[in-house]
């Protein structure tokens, strides 16, 4: 679910910035190979990136029941993960004027729309990756480091900072369709009680 979620954000981004002028700009890579030299840097070249940072567990709701009720039997079933990922959206524009811009565009569209759902989102179902893909929702939250965070997130990525802003992706479930067990659901109990002196 993490790359769907990501895929959706970058399509809608794309659709956003393509209506308010500013083309299809919109890259889903790690911005990490901006100067590495290689040939996949070109790929982020005069591009929006969106960049997958952290991930981490979302405490809250680690005791959700294992078990459920499914056609009269009792299926047992490891509970759903879900996960908080912290996405970088960072503008590697031809001019600083219009990376600017594209940030600024960037947190105006999120602004507008930070709750994503199956029900009022639009994305390319024909992906693979969204052959399984029924229900989602997921909010976006801006995310605001301190400089020196900020400054360890540039380092690890290569060094220069770019204009970018850090979103916090909410509530990912992820959850595979394996069974454990199954048994009969108990409906009731039968036998004697004898009473004990």
């Amino acid at each position: 679910m993490i790359y769907e979620a990501l895929q959706i954000l970058k399509e809608q981004l794309d659709t956003y910035f393509e209506k308010v002028g500013l083309g299809k700009i919109i890259a889903l890579e790690n911005i990490a190979l901006w100067e590495s030299g290689s040939e996949e840097a070109n790929k982020v070249d005069g591009k929006v990136v969106l960049t997958l940072l952290n991930i981490e567990a979302e405490t809250t709701l680690k005791n959700a029941p294992v078990a459920q009720v499914v056609n009269n039997k009792t299926e047992y079933r490891n509970p759903p993960v879900h996960l908080n990922f912290f996405l970088l959206v960072s503008a590697n524009c031809d001019t600083y004027d219009k990376s600017l811009r594209s940030i600024s565009k960037t947190i105006e569209f999120f602004q507008g729309k930070s709750v994503f759902t199956s029900a009022n989102t639009i994305y390319n179902r024909t992906n693979v990756a969204f052959d399984v893909l029924d229900y989602f929702k997921f909010v976006l939250n801006i995310y605001t480091p301190s400089f020196e965070v900020l400054n360890h997130v540039w380092g690890t990525l290569g060094g220069r900072q770019l204009p970018s802003a850090i979103y916090k992706v909410q509530l990912i479930q992820i959850e595979r369709d394996k069974k454990l067990s199954s048994s009969e659901v108990i409906t009731h109990v039968s036998g004697k009680l004898n009473h004990i002196d």
